[in-house]
């Protein structure tokens, strides 16, 4: 048996789609599950919508989240005249056929079909006719000669056997009267031309499937295996869309998911292995294999993706954690300034407290990253004339301190908090309100101690209105 080779096919008509990454992320561990190789193939034959830089967006997308492909990438557009040339030979063996039917006849044929209210399918006028009927006028297409009686069966390796009755296969078009090759076309002839073996593809290239086994048959080419998993759905039930908010990876990335964690949530979205949740890369490949994806529709949930997140922020080595919070910070303007970086490293056992993003370490961290607090206008208001004292009786007794330490700090609060026949709360909450500008935050000896005596002094001594 050939070594097991599987592919990316994605289109660069724009950024990569979820259910795409979770498609080549498949792809990808099977391949590596068996000791193969995996390609990724640029279908960019529609040259009014192909951009450059979508393609760059896929190539950085499937990196980001750990997918490597081998050798360079195959580019579909290289090819066109392998595809223009099976298209002749498929005439020549009597495969396919030349159509003549204009395009208001088609238009015709489509309008009756939806008035009986039933599916499309060309009327196959000159798949016997003689080519000196030929009106001169006309450019033809040419059709694939689809067989007509019995069933198909396709033996997929996620859905089992599907059948289908033969006649509900139009003959589809495979070279259009332009002379440009069609989507199942280009498509077959590259997966034969790179030896593919298997393809695994969403659920929703079923019918292509079938018209694409008839090429192979008819060019009498060994068949791959095919594999057709669930399509990814929005928590409604509704079938994802480009168009859906959070649909990109770069929607992920720019609030802080992590790669790790949403390669191995995108992992568990329709596969399973006994009742196991968290995979290291190590294990993802290992354990991967094709009876595990279900067959049934996944519902992307958010909630799953931050709480998978979570555990990787509270689980993950600190100094990991670190270098992706500082390149989260580089890639999407969040500055923190390099004599603010060893305090924040040294604070993330508590920032990253409750955290289920990077974006939500950084905002945790905001009261040391910046220079000058700003208030929140409606927590400032709960600095009473009582609160004030407090502070005032705070900073002189904390002027008196050498080094801080969360044992002095206790003794100092709990000193405060008898002295003015007060709570925690009474004392806690407007240090935190004049340290950080708000009420939010981390423990107020976290705060106190992740600052330093320096600054902490620096930030009582401003006047609160």
């Amino acid at each position: 048996m050939s070594k097991v080779a599987t592919r990316f096919a994605p289109s660069p008509t724009g950024p990569l789609h979820i259910g795409g990454v979770r498609t080549a992320l498949f792809n990808w561990l099977y391949s590596k599950n068996q000791n193969g190789n995996f390609f990724l193939r640029i279908e960019d034959t529609d040259k009014e919508r192909s951009k450059e830089e979508y393609n760059k967006q896929i190539i950085n997308s499937l990196k980001w989240i750990g997918i490597d492909f081998d050798g360079e990438e195959y580019v579909q557009s290289k090819k066109i005249e392998d595809h223009i040339k099976i298209a002749y030979e498929l005439l020549k063996k009597g495969s396919a056929y030349k159509c003549y039917c204009s395009s208001e006849e088609i238009e015709e044929q489509k309008k009756r079909a939806k008035q009986k209210k039933i599916p499309y399918i060309y009327d196959r006028k000159w798949r016997n006719k003689n080519e000196t009927e030929a009106p001169k006028n006309i450019k033809p297409v040419i059709r694939f000669k689809s067989k007509i009686d019995g069933t198909s069966i396709l033996k997929d390796l996620v859905q089992g056997n599907v059948e289908i009755e033969n006649n509900t296969i139009e003959d589809f078009v495979i070279l259009r009267n332009d002379g440009t090759p069609t989507y199942n076309l280009s498509s077959t002839v590259d997966d034969h031309q790179m030896n593919m073996t298997h393809i695994i593809r969403g659920d929703d290239h079923k019918i292509n499937t079938f018209k694409q086994i008839q090429i192979y048959e008819a060019m009498k080419w060994d068949l791959p295996a095919f594999a057709h998993i669930p399509l990814i759905h929005t928590i409604e039930g509704k079938k994802l869309s480009k168009r859906d908010k959070a649909s990109t990876l770069d929607d992920y990335s720019k609030i802080g998911i992590m790669p790790d964690a949403l390669r191995n949530y995108l992992l568990r979205l329709g596969w399973s292995y006994k009742d196991k949740e968290i995979f290291t890369m190590e294990e993802s490949i290992k354990h991967f294999n094709l009876g595990g994806i279900g067959k049934s529709p996944s519902k992307l949930d958010m909630s799953r993706i931050l709480s998978m997140n979570e555990h990787y922020i509270k689980n993950m080595n600190e100094d990991d954690l670190f270098n992706q919070l500082i390149e989260y910070c580089n890639k999407f303007n969040k500055e923190i300034k390099s004599d603010k970086k060893d305090k924040i490293k040294k604070s993330l056992s508590f920032l990253k407290n409750k955290a289920k993003t990077l974006e939500d370490i950084f905002n945790n961290g905001k009261y040391i990253i910046v220079d000058e607090v700003i208030f929140n206008k409606d927590d400032i208001k709960l600095v009473d004339e009582k609160a004030k004292k407090i502070i005032s009786d705070f900073k002189g007794q904390f002027e008196k301190i050498d080094q801080p330490s969360r044992k002095i700090l206790e003794s100092l609060v709990n000193g405060l908090i008898k002295s003015h026949d007060t709570n925690f709360k009474g004392v806690g909450q407007p240090l935190r309100i004049v340290l950080t500008g708000s009420k939010f935050g981390p423990g107020i000896y976290d705060i106190i101690l992740s600052l330093g005596k320096k600054e902490v002094q620096k930030r009582l001594d401003v006047k609160i209105v």
